[in-house]
């Protein structure tokens, strides 16, 4: 029900799966495994996959840990969205990836939950998105010691307060892996 003209097909976006990020991320096998699942899910049902791939001053283009984890492997013919902001839409070329590709409707995995895919499932809404997080393909680090809950218990949080997410003309949502149906 997305508000963008023209837009009817899905989209996978497969967030900062790097290694750095993802180094002491919570329960970080079984969501890179799921993550997994998704692409091949999405290959297979012709649903775009896309990759966005962060970069900063602690984590250059082209270093060790700017790479995405062994386990997950883009085709070439997937594009990929550099960014240097938690908003994967900010100062990037998404819009203009999705556009070409008539995708309205986004599904979100990946990392960090409490920075990079808060911020993309609220900027992918704002501009007219329907957005599905899947509830159990996004992981975060413990970040308590600064006061954070658990990581658990953000991903636990972030997945209930998007499953009720909405906006006019939009909806929000969080399915698991098993769950997910993508259309085209």
């Amino acid at each position: 029900m997305t508000t963008l003209e023209n837009r009817p097909d899905s989209a996978l976006l497969v967030i900062d799966m790097q290694n750095d990020v993802v180094a002491s991320a919570h329960d970080r096998d079984r969501v890179v495994a799921n993550i997994s699942d998704l692409v091949d899910l999405a290959r297979n049902a012709g649903v775009e996959v896309i990759w966005v791939q962060h970069s900063s001053a602690d984590m250059p283009i082209d270093s060790a840990g700017w790479q995405y984890v062994a386990e997950l492997k883009r085709a070439d013919s997937e594009p990929l969205v550099h960014k240097r902001w938690p908003d994967s839409f900010e100062d990037t070329t998404l819009e203009e990836v999705l556009a070409a590709r008539s995708a309205g409707h986004l599904y979100v995995c990946g990392a960090q939950t409490d920075e990079c895919i808060r911020s993309t499932l609220h900027g992918a809404m704002t501009r007219g998105y329907d957005v599905t997080l899947v509830g159990d393909a996004h992981t975060t680090e413990d970040l308590s010691e600064y006061g954070a809950p658990t990581p658990d218990k953000v991903i636990t949080h972030t997945n209930l307060y998007w499953k009720f997410h909405r906006a006019p003309g939009r909806t929000g949502g969080t399915v698991n892996t098993a769950e997910v149906t993508f259309r085209g």
